[in-house]
């Protein structure tokens, strides 16, 4: 009887932030998939988990997965974890579970910690709606990609390391507009955690004098709906010059 295949989200900070579930099954199952097992053997070791542990990262899981897969198939429980937050979130882990999907295998995965919605939650922008883009590109793409966002009415979600953030803000300033509000969250759920709110500008102007550390999520405001709205009017009634102009 093949065995299954369980994403376990681990905690972004605090050591206490995983579930009794997640605890249960890390020490059930046959093999833990980790980014990297120095990281998780300090959560393992916390909670007093001594299953067998296995490297599974964005270098090697093109060669570890059909290999993972037969395992499963061969009756064994694997759990797959990061080293925070939720597997495949910006994580390894989509690779395998597509692979296990196509092949019928039962995958289980867990709620849990993720940095990006305790950082849009506390933002004070709409939430309602939303778009996670994750980490942008850092060349190939980055600017028709923000091209593309500058038109976008939902709150906007972003990761991003500490020392690319400024220049973040100030393309975002560039693209968006430099008044748009924006939330950058840090540390989430540690010690020193904290959330900087106000317009791109004044946002970029704080990190440029306070050295950002840590783990970064960027929230920012939707293109007014009005506006959006606004421009689409006036590029209809432009078409419609043109095409009176034609005729």
């Amino acid at each position: 009887m093949p065995g299954k295949l369980y994403i376990v989200p681990t905690p972004v900070g605090n050591l206490e932030d995983i579930t009794y579930r997640a605890v249960r099954i890390l020490k059930e199952v046959g093999l833990i998939l980790a980014e990297d097992t120095r990281t998780s053997s300090v959560l393992l070791k916390h909670y007093g988990i001594e299953g067998h542990m296995q490297s599974h990262h964005k270098f090697n899981e093109h060669q570890t997965s059909e290999i993972i897969k037969e395992k499963i198939l061969a009756g064994m429980d694997v759990a797959l974890i990061s080293d925070a937050g939720t597997p495949g979130i910006s994580d390894p882990g989509f690779l395998l579970v597509r692979t296990c999907a196509a092949e019928g295998i039962e995958i289980e995965t867990l709620p849990g910690a993720t940095a990006c919605i305790p950082a849009i939650v506390s933002s004070g922008l709409p939430c309602d709606r939303f778009c996670f883009e994750g980490f942008l590109p850092v060349k190939k793409g980055r600017q028709t990609l923000l091209k593309e966002l500058a038109e976008e009415t939902r709150t906007m979600v972003f990761y991003e390391s500490p020392y690319r953030l400024v220049k973040t803000l100030d393309q975002f300033g560039e693209y968006f507009g430099q008044d748009r509000e924006c939330s950058v969250a840090r540390e989430i759920s540690k010690v020193h955690e904290e959330h900087r709110r106000g317009t791109l500008k004044e946002v970029a102007d704080w990190f440029r004098q306070n050295d950002p550390k840590g783990e970064i999520v960027i929230i920012v405001a939707g293109k007014s709906r009005k506006n959006h709205q606004n421009k689409e009017e006036r590029e209809c009634e432009e078409n419609g010059q043109k095409k009176q102009r034609r005729e």
